[in-house]
């Protein structure tokens, strides 16, 4: 039994800059300070205005540099004195891939495995629950500066926030015979998910220093940090060290599952030609920038997990076909319109006779039940078809590939959400525009869902923008503080326990209604099975 005495904040002041002539300039006020003692030596952060306090660039483990690189995370050393984090450790090594992503980091850094925390104003009685964040990107971009992350919202609704950093790309997915020969699990690759997966143990032994239940932690992502989500609950690294799970939008089922580390192997040793290097040890003696470089260039491999055997010992999807996943409570879904219908059609105009040459260049035979499922005999027709289908074999499927496995293996409650909510129009982007039109793109639930609209600027949000993030943040904030999204005042959500079940439509009016598109997600599966 956990006792809350092991809670350890203790505030103090911290002088603002002086002006010349020794006195408190007037435009900075003192900061009001806290300290948190983790089992490597206390750590410095700031409480706000509304009393939220934030730990930013906490380090998790140790700097992947020099011989640790593409090595497995190390527990941190211990420090001496206080550490100061009040600031946004650095991003990890990546290329400009999103234009929609803002860094709050002031720099990027091969040396980037730190976690930042959000803490609500002092409890005396109760350790809070927890939510561990994992950013999207593709594995190739994200930090967990960014505002749509920020935990402050969260912390106002009685939780503890964490976002994680974690490496990216060619620093956190190379796998190469050499690497996994001298690994003592005989695996590389999957050194991204294994910086998680030591995020997650510094929970366990830690939050509770900053007031929160080691025992109620629950873990999130979008997009890759959704894949992230699903391949930490396949992992049996990462059995017990949280309680519930939640993901919006991707998984590493379906069409999504991770390559054998055969597979990786090779495209390793295709990068390290790329690079001129000879061995291991020449490629390690090259510099972060100039690896980062040879990863942006035509041709070479697109890194991302590895059935390594060992973080993933088999196919995700055999784990959990199996029941061999993380037996906890989840929460996903994706959105309406997750990649539009240019992605399937290129330039050309959305005609009839293009859309039904490109269905049967993708499905062959099955392009007669194709056209059935997704059907495009006029222009608007097609654009609609194309986006769903675009959107399904982006990231759709593969995300109900992974909640309806779990839902018939595991037993505990399944929620599935479809957000359908559009962005407030763009000025001057009609080529966005239209996008919105379609419905919800991917990535646009994240700041509904967190509460974090008011630090997007990028649109102007209506009260409408408000209500949907205040519903979706409710139902988020109930599952992690309960197991259950519901709450008087909500819209009953049911979990998926009948043969029609049933999705919550997230939306201005959300509503729970029966699944519509059942057919078009066994379809794919059948196709992708076969093929």
């Amino acid at each position: 039994m956990i006792k809350f005495v092991s809670f350890y904040l203790l505030c103090g002041l911290f002088l603002a800059p002086f002006n010349h002539s020794g006195m408190l300039h007037p435009k900075h006020e003192p900061k009001r300070m806290c300290k948190a003692k983790t089992i490597n030596g206390i750590v410095e952060g700031i409480i706000d205005s509304n009393g939220i306090r934030s730990f930013k660039g906490i380090p998790y483990a140790q700097p992947p540099v020099g011989d640790l690189r593409w090595q497995p995370p190390q527990p941190v050393k211990n420090w001496k004195g206080i550490r100061k984090t009040l600031h946004f450790g650095p991003r990890p090594m990546q290329n400009l891939v999103y234009s929609d992503m803002i860094f709050r980091s002031k720099k990027m850094s091969e040396d980037c495995l730190y976690l930042n925390i959000w803490v609500p104003v002092k409890r005396e009685k109760t350790l809070l629950p927890v939510l561990v964040y994992f950013y999207g990107g593709g594995f190739m971009a994200g930090d967990g500066s960014e505002p749509r992350y920020d935990g402050e919202s969260m912390a106002r609704k009685g939780i503890i926030m964490i976002t994680v950093n974690y490496r990216l790309g060619v620093f956190g997915f190379l796998a190469l015979p050499s690497l996994t020969t001298e690994s003592a699990h005989h695996a590389s690759g999957d050194y991204g998910l294994l910086d998680q997966h030591a995020a997650l143990l510094w929970v366990q032994k830690n939050i509770a220093a900053f007031g929160g239940n080691p025992h109620e932690v629950t873990i999130a992502g979008q997009s890759a940090g959704s894949m992230s989500v699903s391949a930490q609950m396949a992992s049996p690294l990462s059995k017990g060290l949280f309680v519930r799970a939640m993901g919006e939008s991707g998984s590493v089922l379906g069409n999504l599952v991770p390559l054998s580390l055969a597979v990786r192997e090779q495209q390793g040793i295709r990068f390290m030609k790329m690079s001129g290097a000879k061995n291991l040890t020449e490629l390690k003696e090259i510099s972060a920038d100039s690896l980062l470089k040879i990863s942006a260039n035509p041709g070479c491999p697109h890194f991302g997990p590895t059935i390594d055997g060992y973080f993933l010992p088999e196919s995700p999807e055999k784990i959990y076909y199996t029941g061999l996943q993380a037996n906890v409570p989840l929460l996903a879904g994706w959105n309406s319109a997750e990649i539009n219908y240019h992605s399937l059609l290129g330039k050309e105009a959305p005609t009839p006779s293009y859309y039904k040459k490109i269905i049967q260049g993708i499905f062959g035979k099955y392009a007669e039940a194709a056209l059935k499922l997704y059907p495009g005999a006029t222009k608007e027709e097609v654009i609609r078809s194309a986006t769903d289908l675009a959107s399904d074999r982006f990231i759709a499927y593969a995300t109900w590939k992974w909640i309806d496995i779990h839902s018939k293996t595991d037993g505990k409650p399944v929620y599935r959400y479809f957000y359908s909510h559009s962005l407030p129009p763009l000025r001057n982007d009609s080529a966005a525009n239209e996008i919105r039109l379609l419905g919800a793109p991917h990535s646009a639930e994240i700041p509904y869902a967190l509460g974090n609209l008011y630090l997007i600027k990028t649109y102007d949000w209506t009260k409408t923008d408000y209500h949907v993030s205040a519903i979706m943040q409710d139902y988020f904030v109930n599952f992690i503080k309960t197991g259950n999204p519901n709450a008087p005042g909500l819209p009953e959500w049911p979990w998926l326990q009948s043969s029609i079940p049933k999705v919550m439509v997230i939306d201005n009016h959300s509503e729970a209604v029966p699944e519509k598109n059942q057919r078009r997600y066994l379809f794919l599966d059948e196709f992708y099975h076969n093929n």
